[in-house]
């Protein structure tokens, strides 16, 4: 199965920009189908990006994320072809990883 995950990582200097993409509906359980049953709630509950064995970026999310969502965010550290390792769980317990070089 592909990854739900597209990252882009690159280096400016001593800092890195960090650009995720991730493929998940995130239903909070709170919206009705075209028969008006309740869509049982499916997100993501914890998004982590490492580098070098760190956390460099961690989130707790609930169901007010929208579906798809996008991160970004920057950190001191990284350089030009060091890997960084990105996971999710989700309330269901479905899981992905992917890891991506920094350029």
């Amino acid at each position: 199965m592909a990854s739900t995950i597209r990252i882009r990582a690159t280096s400016s200097g001593d800092t890195t920009e960090v650009q995720a993409l991730i493929q998940h509906p995130m239903d909070s359980g709170f919206v009705k189908n075209a028969k008006g049953e309740t869509i049982p709630p499916h997100f993501i509950q914890q998004l982590t990006f490492e580098h070098d064995g760190k956390i460099v970026f961690a989130a707790d999310w609930g169901g007010g994320v929208s579906k798809d969502p996008y991160v970004k965010f920057a950190f001191k550290g990284g350089k030009k072809g060091d890997e960084l390792k990105v996971g999710w769980v989700d309330n269901k317990g479905a899981t992905d990883t992917t890891t991506a070089k920094i350029l």
